[in-house]
């Protein structure tokens, strides 16, 4: 069985190009969505990749309909070649029902891996390189300045004893939390907490 997935970005997009496609395709059902690609949350998607089964084919428009990107594209292809359910792209030449498009979607993949590891490659390179000239890396250490003022205003407030801590950190508009980091950063021992 043959089964269809259409999805535009934005509600103002329509889908007819798509539907129109995928029933000339064969597709018996089609699952369609207006969510943009980055969206992590694809209800339709998700029903259909439930639904679907062994011998399957999943139709799309183009590749860029179904993943939000290359890795997840390939991830979810893996998927579907796992659950022997080959996947056809009308505008794309990929159909992993055939040799031929399993191929070209595994060139694909390794391209992906490629540029991935090069692109980590070049992170480590040009960390070391910073490292090797001096600079410090990773989030520099202390409190901002406007975190240093709350930080001794909250300091006034613990020493004098009259409010307590949900009241100083409201005051403050900060965390519990927030206030005993700048607590203890200041060297000021918070009654009933152990020290760090």
């Amino acid at each position: 069985m043959k089964l269809g997935y259409a999805r535009v970005s934005t509600t103002d997009q329509n889908l007819f190009l798509q539907l129109d496609a995928l029933k000339l395709a064969g597709c018996e059902k089609v699952y369609q969505e207006k969510t943009s690609g980055s969206r992590v949350e694809r209800p339709e998607l998700n029903k259909l990749l439930a639904l679907i089964r062994e011998g399957d084919t999943l139709v799309i428009w183009k590749l860029d309909r179904l993943g939000r990107s290359l890795t997840h594209l390939i991830d979810l292809v893996t998927d579907l070649e796992q659950r022997h359910i080959g996947l056809l792209s009308i505008n794309d030449p990929v159909d992993t029902t055939t040799a031929q498009g399993r191929l070209v979607f595994r060139i694909f993949a390794s391209l992906a891996e490629f540029e991935r590891e090069v692109i980590r490659e070049r992170t480590l390179a040009g960390l070391a390189s910073a490292r090797r000239r001096g600079k410090l890396l990773g989030r520099p250490k202390g409190l901002s300045k406007s975190a240093e003022q709350k930080a001794r205003i909250a300091e006034s407030l613990y020493k004098e004893a009259t409010y307590s801590v949900e009241q100083i950190a409201a005051e403050l508009n900060i965390s519990k939390t927030t206030l005993y980091k700048y607590l203890r950063l200041r060297g000021i021992p918070i009654a009933g907490l152990p020290s760090l």
